[in-house]
């Protein structure tokens, strides 16, 4: 499963589902989406591959508040992209649903405010710790427990940006960062007075976070809380502590240059997790001693 935050990565997918539905892959696109047999879109609505060119169902008058949208494969390891708005409430009401589903994992493909004046817009953040300032989850999972990386979906996330960027090395550095990321339920923050001892922004620079946004740690620490196998990575659309913010004009030029990029990036990092097998992927990590093996 992709969790976005923005309207913008789902009509990518969408463009994308529709694309393979018609054709085959060109060479942007993962060869491993070769075997899509459906593109499933809200309201039932099902295009197949190499089928008829009038899609079957109707689409729903309106959108639902947090569509989902499927790539079907015959042996049900397709992929699901779920746009869940921005707050961590969403994310956490999202998350509750479809773990029941049992999911193999999902992964946070999003925006962030870059904390680091090293960074530049349209860089990436994988994260491998995460500030809960989200509160969503302060009584169902206590803020002493920690929500770790899980190697897995670590290695797949930047084996991903690689390949797809087709950087290595120094120059792979220079556009993905590996750190903490904040979240928070105040969208906001930045505009709070910085009180003597206290205030958002001194506890994100105490916590050396490197990226915040509203979601990512809700959707971890659900994960860990259901053992869902989770990731985040980011892409840093604005900077407010070092002036840089989301214009208008601004964006749209980001969104163009950036999207497709990222989301074909989740996309490989779902294949390559896929061929490692669910029996690696689902970590001891997210059961206590006292559990037994992931079922």
């Amino acid at each position: 499963m992709l969790f976005t935050n923005y309207q913008f990565y789902i009509d990518e997918f969408i463009r994308l589902g529709h694309e393979l539905m018609q054709r085959a892959p060109d060479a942007q696109l993962p060869h491993a989406h070769d075997d899509c047999l459906a593109f499933v879109e809200p309201g039932n609505v099902i295009t197949r591959r190499g089928g008829a060119a009038q899609a079957e169902g109707t689409p729903p008058p309106r959108l639902p508040q947090m569509p989902a949208y499927h790539l079907v494969r015959a042996d049900g390891s397709g992929i699901t992209m779920v746009n869940i708005g921005v707050g961590p409430a969403n994310a956490k009401t999202m998350s509750d649903h479809l773990a029941v589903l049992r999911p193999h994992a999902w992964l946070m493909l999003g925006h962030c405010a870059g904390l680091r004046n090293s960074q530049a817009l349209g860089d990436y953040v994988l994260a491998h710790g995460y500030v809960r300032e989200d509160h969503v989850l302060d009584e169902e999972l206590p803020l002493w427990v920690p929500i770790p990386p899980l190697a897995e979906v670590q290695v797949a996330l930047e084996q991903a940006v690689a390949e797809v960027t087709g950087l290595s090395d120094a120059a792979l550095k220079r556009v993905l960062r590996t750190g903490t990321v904040a979240s928070t339920d105040n969208r906001n923050w930045e505009l709070l007075p910085q009180s003597v001892g206290g205030g958002p922004e001194r506890r994100f620079s105490q916590s050396r976070a490197i990226a915040l946004d509203m979601e990512s740690a809700t959707l971890a620490a659900n994960g860990f809380r259901f053992r869902v196998p989770y990731g985040t990575l980011l892409c840093v659309s604005d900077k407010p502590l070092h002036g840089e913010i989301k214009l208008p004009g601004m964006a749209d030029k980001f969104y163009r240059q950036r999207v497709d990029q990222h989301l074909r990036i989740g996309l490989r990092a779902v294949e390559l997790l896929r061929a490692q097998g669910p029996d690696r992927l689902h970590s001891r990590k997210l059961r206590s001693f006292a559990e037994v093996a992931f079922q």
